[in-house]
């Protein structure tokens, strides 16, 4: 089932860049290197409790990391009473999966929407403008220069050159990247994140043609499962019109 596939590729993403620490019921992957830090998330599939999520919240706060969790409702219904009674909001999500091929494209006057090659000059700012977008501090310049300095562009050229993940642009003619967003294609399943506008671009329908780039760019590697969050309903709605429906709901917890 698509559910499954997508809970199976939750797991294995992480693992090219994290080691794995299990706690009872949940794992918690612990990145190695430079970039987002990652989540917690059900283990083996056995039911567990609210002890589990109470050591992993320990080892993170030890880690310095996020006291972050994240799963489909669907697969781990016992997980959200656990993670509540531990302290935490959880927050709902609606999980979308495309069906057959993309919409049309919506050409977006006076903007390139491209791919990025590992050796793109606007990688950096590709990757500033996704932490801009979801309310970082700073502008997308320093953001970059920060990138650069602690080896998240050089990770990224590393995976993008590698054929590991798929990042695509909207970029301006003076060379400003507006919007931005990426894939990791894992076993024929790729989930589309991180598509991030900068506050004075949105509403232009760069969201929707970064996106659907993305999703092309996934269905001609292979990929049969193509799939991502939103925010709301709400955001949904782009998603939709690019031919993506909900099949499940993602749950997420931070602390």
């Amino acid at each position: 089932m698509l559910v499954e596939a997508i809970e199976a590729y939750y797991d294995a993403v992480p693992r090219a860049a994290a080691r794995v620490e299990e706690f009872g019921a949940l794992r918690l992957f612990v990145r190695e290197g430079a970039g987002f830090p990652y989540y917690a998330r059900p283990g083996s599939g056995a039911a567990g409790d609210v002890s589990d999520v109470v050591k992993v919240r320990a080892r993170q706060r030890e880690l310095g990391v996020p006291e972050a969790f994240e799963w489909v409702a669907e697969v781990t219904p016992w997980l959200r009473a656990a993670v509540e009674g531990a302290g935490l909001a959880v927050s709902e999500h609606p999980l979308l999966v495309l069906a057959g091929e993309p919409a049309a494209e919506v050409a977006v006057p006076d903007v390139e929407v491209r791919l990025l090659a590992a050796d793109d000059p606007a990688l950096g700012l590709a990757l500033a403008v996704t932490h801009v977008a979801f309310g970082a501090e700073g502008t997308a310049e320093e953001i970059a220069v920060r990138l650069a300095g602690d080896g998240t562009v050089a990770v990224n050229t590393g995976a993008i050159g590698a054929g590991r993940k798929v990042v695509a642009a909207a970029v301006d003619p003076a060379g400003r990247v507006l919007c931005a967003g990426s894939c990791m294609p894992v076993g024929g399943v790729a989930e589309i994140a991180g598509v991030g506008t900068l506050p004075g671009a949105r509403r232009r329908g760069l969201a929707y043609a970064v996106t659907r780039a993305l999703a092309v760019a996934a269905r001609g590697r292979g990929v049969s499962t193509v799939f991502l969050s939103a925010e709301d309903e709400s955001v949904a709605r782009i998603y939709r019109r690019l031919g993506f429906v909900r099949q499940a709901t993602a749950l997420i917890a931070e602390g």
